[in-house]
């Protein structure tokens, strides 16, 4: 039997501690499915983000645009992980990242406010998704530190073992502006692995 949206959000939740069935209700009631496509913008950068999202099919990519005008990719994430620009949303400070969807993506959002009144009703939840984002967190240093000091051959063959259910569902444009290389340089890196 497949397990619904909503109650496989609250499953990868309750990995952390168990929710009792009125809490369930009011979580789930407080945030709300959305659908985004490939290109689609979450959140544009230049203002408070108000919005996180949780990721329930799909890739999203936290991103920037450079001084010419290039869109930098920050980083993705996938199933089961949160989505902001968490400085932002937490300190109400002006974002300079957006969030794209890489992919068709399904998400589950909710805005600040009313994130921060499911927490005056659900009180454990806020100590919840704080060690959730601050694990996803680690584990972002932990990937883009295993790029560092790495040639553009070695960066994209770590990406392939260490993300590789991303990289065959987000455009190669987007990996390459992840990895630090040029769409050009990935493709000739892509011809010499075959």
């Amino acid at each position: 039997m497949q397990i619904s949206v909503p109650h496989r959000f609250i499953s990868f939740l309750q990995l952390t501690k168990a929710i009792p069935p009125a809490d369930q209700a009011l979580i789930l009631n407080a945030f709300k499915i959305r659908d985004f496509r490939e290109g689609d913008v979450l959140f544009k950068g230049g203002k408070v983000c108000q919005e996180m999202f949780f990721v329930l099919n799909g890739v999203l990519r936290i991103m920037v645009t450079n001084e010419k005008g290039n869109e930098i990719t920050h980083y993705f994430l996938k199933e089961n992980q949160f989505c902001t620009i968490l400085n932002s949303f937490n300190n109400h400070m002006m974002a300079h990242e957006s969030i794209c969807a890489a992919c068709p993506v399904q998400v589950l959002s909710i805005t600040r406010a009313e994130l921060f009144t499911l927490y005056t009703r659900v009180p454990y939840l806020k100590a919840m998704i704080d060690m959730i984002n601050h694990q996803t967190l680690l584990e972002k240093i932990q990937v883009r530190n295993a790029y560092l000091g790495q040639d553009s051959a070695m960066r994209y063959q770590q990406f392939l073992i260490r993300q590789s259910d991303i990289a065959t569902r987000v455009p190669l444009s987007d990996i390459a502006s992840y990895l630090g290389i040029t769409p050009q340089s990935l493709s000739r890196i892509r011809r010499n692995l075959r």
